[in-house]
C-alpha cells in the first residue's frame, strides 16, 4: 500500500490551490468573490439563467483549470477567471487527470466529485477569438473542457483553500 493511501481512504493524486471563486445572478460572466458557502446546490449567492442544461445536484459547481485560461490567452484568446462561467478555479493540479469520477477535496471540508465535461455554448463566445467557444469542447479539443461536480460534503471555500485530487473510493 502507498504512502499517500490508508485502508478505507482514497489515494491522493496531487494537490493544487484555489485561486478564484465565481458567482453571477445568472449568466457570464461570474464575478470573483473571496469566498462562499457551498451547499449541495452548488455555491450560496450564484444562480444560472438556464437550468436545462446548468446547475442542479449533478452540476452543482463548474470548475476550470488557471494553467488552460493561461494557455488559451497565450494564444491570443481575451478569457479570465469566471468568463466561461465556472464557479472554482483551480491551480497546479494536472487538468487531464480532472475527470469523472475522481473527487476534489477543497479547504476543511468542501468534497466534490466530478461528474461530467461541461459542454461549452454561444453565450461564452466573448471570451474567445471570432467566438470560438469550441476550444474548450472535450469532443473537440480532449483535456481542455471545465467540469462539472456535485457537492458530496457542503462547507466554506475561500481563496488560497488547498485542492486534493482523489481517487480509489
Amino acid at each position: 500500500m502507498g504512502a499517500d493511501r490508508l485502508p478505507g481512504r482514497p489515494i491522493v493524486l496531487g494537490t493544487g490551490s484555489l485561486v478564484s471563486i465565481n458567482v453571477s445572478e445568472g449568466g457570464v460572466p461570474k464575478r470573483r468573490i473571496n469566498g462562499a458557502q457551498v451547499s449541495r446546490l452548488g455555491l450560496q449567492n450564484d444562480a444560472q439563467n438556464d437550468i436545462v442544461h446548468h446547475g442542479g445536484p449533478d452540476r452543482a459547481i463548474c470548475i476550470y483549470s488557471l494553467e488552460k485560461i493561461r494557455a488559451l490567452q497565450a494564444e491570443g484568446h481575451p478569457i479570465d477567471t469566471g468568463s466561461v462561467g465556472e464557479n472554482l478555479t483551480i491551480d497546479a493540479l494536472v487538468w487531464e487527470l480532472i475527470v469523472p469520477g475522481v473527487r476534489l477535496r477543497i479547504g476543511e471540508s468542501v468534497l466534490l466529485e466530478v461528474n461530467s465535461f461541461t459542454s461549452p455554448c454561444y453565450k461564452i463566445g466573448r471570451a474567445f477569438i471570432d467566438g470560438r467557444f469550441i476550444r474548450i469542447s472535450q469532443k473537440v479539443h480532449p483535456g481542455w473542457s471545465r467540469v462539472y461536480a456535485r457537492v458530496v460534503d457542503e462547507g466554506e471555500l475561500k481563496i488560497g483553500d488547498r485542492v486534493e485530487l482523489l481517487a480509489g473510493w
